[in-house]
């Protein structure tokens, strides 16, 4: 044995380690180092204020996000989000002006957005559609339905009680807030600690080997896009009860929002590859993004240029890595 053979594996464990380091921890490390950015930058980015406008604004893409963690896990994507939002915002708030009381509200938007996503899973899973094309197909469909249902009228004067899920608050912590960080922590929980959250990660790195080991593959990939329904719903009662009104062109292209903060947090558009966390991580990044670029004035059609090169450049570090491995 020569000392090339000798010195090659001490050389190469710092870079390993590097890696490591940089694919756990690397975008907390950006997320601090662009928040001292924007600290030096605007003297308001850092007041309690604006950190509470950003994690209120994070708040509905974040929800949309943690479902969309699921569906990206098993390869798959759900781009109808944005219209299932309209749609159970719409229905909540029909419910809720008619009377029937908060929790029917909150209900019948939940409800409505989980059966938009049994039927995105059935596309799915039984009848072998592509993701892409069912939840496209899917996106027109609901925003049409948001149309007719009310015949193209946006719903108002919405009850106080319902209001309060959008801009109540729970001391100085705005109720948005409290329910993304809830609805994450429950999302969280159930991927890193039960079998279901197991077999979607098994379904997502490998689906034959899944499927040979006796997971309802089918099972499982319909339940993820009725997962990304249902938060989709819950998004849109928080979304009509911040606006105050429940808007038909409501939550246009969101999707792209929350698959960015999916991808950006390290979720492999492969599948298999990805958690919750890093998903927080990503809206609060965009959410960074979009607030920092505001208070400095820049226009928002920059900040759609800021946020689709943000998404391919987290592709490219996504397509890095795979060939690292």
């Amino acid at each position: 044995m020569n000392a090339k053979t000798i010195a090659a594996p001490i050389t190469a464990a710092p870079r390993s380690h590097l890696r490591l380091t940089l694919d756990r921890f690397g975008l907390p490390l950006v997320f601090i180092l662009l928040c001292v950015v924007m600290a030096f930058s605007s003297e308001y980015f850092m007041t309690w204020r604006n950190w509470m406008d950003i994690l209120r604004q994070t708040s509905i893409n974040g929800i949309l996000a943690v479902g969309m963690t699921y569906v990206i896990l098993t390869k798959g994507i759900d781009l109808s989000v944005g219209s299932i939002l309209a749609f159970a915002g719409l229905c909540s708030a029909m419910v809720a002006t008619q009377g029937y009381g908060l929790l029917a509200a909150v209900s019948a938007g939940m409800f409505a957005g989980a059966m938009l996503g049994v039927v995105n899973g059935f596309m799915v899973a039984n009848l072998s559609i592509p993701p892409f094309v069912a939840t496209l197909g899917m996106l027109s469909v609901a925003r049409g339905m948001t149309f007719i249902l009310n015949d193209g009228s946006p719903i108002t004067d919405l009850p106080d009680a319902y209001l309060a899920l959008g801009i109540g608050k729970i001391g100085p912590i705005g109720v948005p807030i409290i329910i993304f960080a809830v609805v994450a922590l429950i999302f969280w929980m159930v991927l890193r600690y039960t079998t279901y959250g197991r077999y979607v990660y098994a379904v997502g790195g490998n689906e034959k080997s899944a499927r040979t080991s006796g997971i309802g593959v089918r099972k499982v990939m319909f339940s993820v896009y009725v997962v990304s329904g249902l938060l989709a719903g819950l998004a849109g009662v928080v979304l009509s009860a911040r606006t105050t009104s429940a808007l038909l062109q409501a939550g246009v292209s969101y999707e792209l929002d929350a698959i960015a903060a999916v991808v950006i947090g390290g979720t492999s558009l492969s599948g298999g590859t990805g958690s919750i966390v890093g998903t927080l991580f990503g809206a609060l990044l965009i959410g960074v993004i979009n607030n920092g670029l505001n208070l400095l004035g820049v226009s928002s059609y920059y900040q759609q240029v800021a946020k689709g090169l943000i998404i391919v450049f987290a592709v490219l570090i996504d397509v890095w890595r795979k060939k690292k491995r």
